[in-house]
């Protein structure tokens, strides 16, 4: 079959995100075609480049949503009407408040100010409808008046975003949006919509795809929802990461103000739950996303949890020979950044070493950008004062029992060498998705120490000890259990490697999606038609079991996606004589 893969600041970019699992999904699936459409982030990323793509990769197309240049389309009085119309009903709902979690959910979930919680429920799903339907209506206008770009940044949407945040019932905080606030919340949104613009809904685009497969949530997704609308194309929906959260936690108060964080707060949400009511299957990685997808009305009969596969055959000779491992020393590896919570080990280890004198700690990682940078300076200058150089006669000349190492150093030259160095890998973090580092050590047969966030208790299972963050003490008292217990140790990192073989594999991950494709195409075919010479339909132009993988029957006719209405195709493609088609 014929995939459209979607993805927004990842794959093919080599500093795309989850870049590496988009290219072994690719790899992995020799068997079907696969088309690129990816949206970039910024120019530097754009310029450092492609990774190599593998040859069923049959075209790549990009955009860029980190720049727009005016299209220089002009609308008459009837379009700019038609927009004022839809664009008014998309930030009605903006402003009405439906983001989940949000403040409108809290009143209807509270059942405070006389709304019952059914009467809150309809609201929502009106308010749902409303903005899809305006989306929708959205991106028809661009595609019969050539774009959006031009529109979006008008003074006519500043006034109808401020229309929207005086009208009767827009949230508290909408209502006080300031001219500033209007302009910024403005131009996200213009960003944000920069797909709608793009001519990727043709039949020379994703209309000839059999599934889209968004390898996240968010703008991602958004050419996936219009090939669905446009061409009926089925759509997956894979987030590894939970969009929406990380909105949430990178637009905090110090960054924006009240009125713009509730608006996009509201956007978001709405945009969220429009891609998870409109998906045929959703595949979060993990259950703690999966957890934020149903809170966001993401129907529960139509969610695979899908983890992420990772490459086991690096890790196999450090996993196979776990007697390799020094019995008095802890390993920390990850990026180096305030999030990963080393301060809390440093003091964890400080502890450790009032039981365990001969106890050391490997902190292994680079810095993340200059905040990682100041981060890990500090956390240099914390061991150096908790730990000053020790050296075991006088003339001796002193070591810390901490040590900050990158991978391709002398002392750990590969990811699994840094693994391998200690007999337990401790996980300090506050804020984690989903824990690769934590993976890594148990294909390597490590027993763990882990924080109990993000999805870590769900990767892990039984098979390592689990605290509260920022709890040094109880960090410390878990380290010195497994220190103490070399037996124990040896146990729980057999079953956590087993445990990861078992579940966490590239083979596993990419099975998974090949049934969850065929689930998909079997159950929503895309309904194509075939014209004969004569420009009439020509039945059975396409024999039934051409949907079933692998090559049944001879050349057949290339043919056109059913369209939607109100758009007619410029080219109709004659097809071939029946006989033809159908390789007799």
């Amino acid at each position: 079959m014929r995939i459209g893969l979607l993805t927004e600041g990842g794959y093919p970019y080599v500093s795309g995100d989850a870049g590496l699992w988009c290219d072994r999904l690719v790899r992995g699936l020799e068997q079907h075609e696969f088309d690129l459409y990816a949206l970039s982030r910024s120019r530097q990323q754009e310029d450092e480049g492609w990774v190599p793509l593998p040859p069923q990769v049959s075209r790549v197309r990009t955009a860029p949503l980190w720049t727009a240049e005016d299209d220089g389309v002009v609308y008459g009085r009837r379009a700019r009407r038609r927009f004022t119309e839809c664009y008014g009903e998309l930030v009605g709902a903006v402003c009405a408040g439906a983001n989940p979690g949000g403040e409108g959910a809290r009143v209807g979930a509270s059942g405070s100010d006389g709304v019952s919680g059914d009467a809150a429920e309809g609201g929502s799903a009106d308010l749902a409808d409303r903005f899809g339907n305006a989306l929708y209506g959205l991106a028809e206008l661009a595609r019969e008046e050539g774009g959006l770009v031009g529109a979006l940044r008008s003074d006519i949407a500043v006034r109808t975003l401020e229309r929207a945040c005086r009208a009767p019932g827009a949230l508290r905080t909408a209502r006080e949006a300031r001219v500033p606030d209007l302009l910024t919340v403005t131009a996200h949104l213009e960003r944000t919509l920069r797909p709608l613009s793009l001519d990727w809904y043709g039949d020379d685009g994703l209309g000839a795809a059999d599934l889209c497969h968004a390898a996240a949530g968010g703008p991602a997704a958004l050419p996936g929802l219009l090939a669905r609308h446009f061409c009926g194309i089925p759509l997956l929906v894979t987030e590894y990461g939970v969009p929406l959260r990380s909105h949430y936690l990178a637009l905090g108060p110090d960054v924006a103000a009240p009125a713009v964080r509730a608006l996009l707060g509201a956007f978001h949400g709405l945009l969220a739950a429009e891609v998870y009511r409109r998906a045929e299957i959703l595949t979060p990685g993990n259950g703690h996303a999966r957890r934020w997808q149903e809170r966001c009305g993401a129907d529960r009969a139509r969610i695979r949890t899908v983890y992420p596969g990772m490459d086991a055959t690096r890790f196999a000779e450090v996993g196979e020979s776990p007697d390799r491992a020094d019995p008095d020393t802890l390993v920390w590896v990850g990026r180096v950044e305030p999030a990963k919570d080393l301060i809390s080990l440093l003091h964890a280890f400080a502890e450790v070493r009032k039981e365990e004198p001969k106890a050391r700690l490997r902190i292994v990682g680079a810095p993340a950008g200059p905040e990682g940078e100041a981060y890990l300076g500090h956390c240099r200058a914390l061991a150096a004062q908790l730990f000053p150089d020790e050296a075991e006669g006088v003339h001796a000349v002193g070591d810390n029992p901490v040590s900050f190492e990158e991978i391709g150093g002398p002392e750990a030259p590969t990811l699994p060498e840094a693994y391998a160095a200690g007999a337990v890998v401790v996980l300090s973090s506050v804020v984690e998705g989903f824990p690769i580092s934590l993976i890594e050590a148990m294909f390597c047969a490590r027993a763990t120490v882990s924080t109990d966030v993000g999805a870590v208790v769900e990767a892990i299972g039984g098979t390592g000890l689990v605290v509260p963050p920022r709890n040094p003490r109880a960090l410390a008292e878990a380290c010195v259990a497994l220190l103490d217990d070399p037996e124990r140790r040896e146990r729980l990192g057999a079953a956590a490697r087993a445990r990861a073989l078992e579940l966490f594999t590239v083979e596993q991950n990419i099975a998974a999606f090949h049934g969850i494709y065929l689930q998909i195409v079997s159950h929503c075919p895309v309904r194509r038609v075939v014209l004969d010479e004569a420009g009439e339909p020509l039945p059975f132009a396409v024999p039934a079991e051409s949907h079933v993988p692998g090559r049944w029957t001879g050349p057949t006719a290339r043919v056109l996606p059913r369209t939607a209405p109100g758009w007619a195709t410029t080219a109709p493609v004659r097809a071939t004589p029946l006989a033809a088609a159908e390789g007799a």
